[in-house]
């Protein structure tokens, strides 16, 4: 008998393991089956790894651990939560905006009993989901009134599918943009039933444009806000206040795709001026609609505010019961709202929080870390992300970690309990304050010391 038959030979079998003490209490804390299957599949692993001559440890104890760790890595959650150190504020690969402690809180309490999501507690009858926010997102906008859907394509689809299905809708070719994941406001446009106009130029469209292409068939003027792309130099683009104008005598609707949802200036914070839902209400659109879940800081939805009379016709769409949202949105938007109208978002909310923090405060951070884990501490920028002010960053601190294999290093953060998202530029790893909620910093040294 040769080595690599006498190693076969000794492979333990799943009777045999399954009779061992710590793998009874893996039964115990997982079931019977999920055990048997991670059995064999480390076993196979084992025998596959002896008949290609790697060496392997073949016997009970070598395998125990592996099967706990293959039993790990089946039941680790595909979804779960990550640190993120990439200084990109709403990054949408890692979730964009993370929620207040308030949002999350009224979010378990929505989850956790019942609600009156269709029920009204004054007459005691069915009541409609789609009162919900609609008070504070009026008051907040100045709008005569809101509906909330899933997402921002979601109420650009209903708007048009319900306002402009079969009729015309004039935009700027400059407006043109390809949104996240692909997706193009042209694309949109034809699902909905709208006829696509285009006017003007990619880099500049002015009034008289919209208003030579008008027809017995346009229902709709709309203006996109550039998402992920900024034109700068020979540009040109007709103000809100102008288009408004011109579909207020031409009996039209005036629509802005705003994006983002910003309810606060960005200015103060050294960013450029990101256009805000109230100025676009003020300016005279119809209809704005916005991602929840990017500046406005709240959970993902598609928010749109307006004159009632429009907001009634997409409510009564049979789109608008296929793209709503459920309590748990309407929760942690709810509890969003609220820190807007009680003044404190820059205190309470993670995105304004991040965006707001003093440079200071996050050098000393950076330089704990430094002092805790090696490195050293460089000045930096971070970005906003989620399209909004593309472009624009704004002052930080980092962690920099010098390494002979930075893409290895970032890997091993990727694989750690829990994940550090980090990035890589001339050739070290870059680790920003700005984007780690404070709570995590002790969870980020504990991965730092172990990967590094």
């Amino acid at each position: 008998m040769n080595d690599r038959e006498a190693q076969l030979r000794s492979l333990p079998s799943v009777d045999s393991l399954l009779a061992q003490t710590p793998i009874q209490r893996l039964i115990r804390s997982h079931s019977r089956d999920l055990v048997i299957d991670s059995i064999r599949q480390t076993v196979e692993t084992a025998r596959q790894a002896i008949m290609e001559s790697r060496p392997v440890g073949a016997d009970v104890h070598a395998l125990l651990p592996l099967i706990e760790q293959h039993l790990r890595d089946k039941t680790r959650p595909s979804l779960m939560p990550v640190i993120n150190a990439t200084g990109v504020i709403i990054h949408t690969n890692l979730g964009r905006a993370v929620l207040s402690a308030a949002a999350q809180q009224a979010m378990q309490a929505a989850a956790s009993a019942y609600n009156n999501l269709e029920f009204d507690l004054d007459s005691g009858k069915r009541g409609s989901r789609l009162a919900h926010a609609g008070g504070l997102l009026r008051e907040l906008t100045g709008a005569e009134d809101a509906v909330v859907v899933n997402n921002n394509a979601s109420a650009l689809i209903l708007i048009l599918s319900t306002l402009a299905k079969g009729s015309e809708v004039v935009i700027s070719r400059g407006q043109l943009v390809e949104i996240g994941g692909g997706f193009r406001i042209p694309d949109i446009m034809q699902e909905s039933g709208a006829q696509l106009v285009e006017v003007g130029t990619t880099n500049r469209t002015r009034i008289g444009d919209f208003a030579a292409a008008l027809s017995e068939r346009t229902a709709m003027l709309l203006r996109v806000h550039a998402s992920n792309f900024k034109q700068v130099g020979f540009v040109e683009q007709p103000s809100l206040s102008e288009l408004a104008a011109l579909a207020q005598e031409r009996g039209l609707l005036a629509v802005d795709d705003l994006g983002s949802g910003a309810l606060i200036d960005t200015v103060p914070f050294g960013l450029e001026h990101e256009p805000t839902i109230q100025e676009s209400i003020a300016a005279g659109a119809d209809l704005v609609c916005f991602s929840g879940d990017k500046l406005l800081g709240g959970p993902q939805a598609g928010i749109i505010v307006g004159r009632a009379s429009a907001v009634r016709r997409l409510k009564r769409h049979p789109l608008a019961r296929a793209l709503r949202v459920d309590k748990l949105t309407y929760a942690a938007l709810m509890a969003t709202l609220e820190h807007y109208r009680r003044d404190e978002a820059l205190d309470c909310i993670p995105v304004w929080q991040m965006i707001s923090c003093p440079l200071v405060e996050i050098h000393e951070r950076a330089e704990s870390w430094a002092a805790a884990v090696g490195g050293s501490v460089i000045a930096g920028e971070s970005t906003v992300g989620g399209g909004s002010l593309p472009g624009a960053t704004v002052s930080t601190t980092l962690l920099a970690i010098d390494c002979e294999a930075p893409d290895k290093l970032t890997a091993r953060l990727r694989q750690a309990q829990p994940p550090v998202i980090a990035r890589i530029a001339d050739g070290r790893v870059l680790l920003d304050p700005r984007t780690i909620l404070p709570e995590q910093d002790e969870a980020l040294l504990r991965v730092l010391k172990s990967s590094i």
